[in-house]
């Protein structure tokens, strides 16, 4: 089956900042990530679209249907969240 498209979600954006600390704002940093990413699908040749490419507002109500018209929904679309949340919790990874 082939590849018929990458969505990528920037996760909040307008008045919905996201988690927030040390002068980093989630909605910001996760558009960048987001037009990175972009950047490098568009690069590979794989198609790819995204959700906002500015600090707009997109409510959580309308966030799948911006989705789903992008490529639709099938087994052939990838769709990429990014999301940066806030923790304080202290992992230790055993190997």
């Amino acid at each position: 089956m082939a590849l018929k498209g990458v969505v990528l979600d920037s996760g909040h954006g307008g008045s919905d900042q996201g988690s927030s600390g040390n002068g980093i704002i989630e909605k910001d940093l996760t558009l960048k990530i987001s037009q990175y990413m972009y950047d490098r699908f568009k690069a590979l040749g794989v198609p790819v679209k995204m959700t906002r490419d500015s600090d707009v507002d997109l409510q959580p109500n309308d966030r799948p249907g911006v989705v789903l018209d992008q490529f639709g929904n099938g087994k052939d679309v990838v769709v990429i969240s990014n999301h940066i949340n806030a923790g304080g919790e202290r992992f230790t990874y055993h190997y």
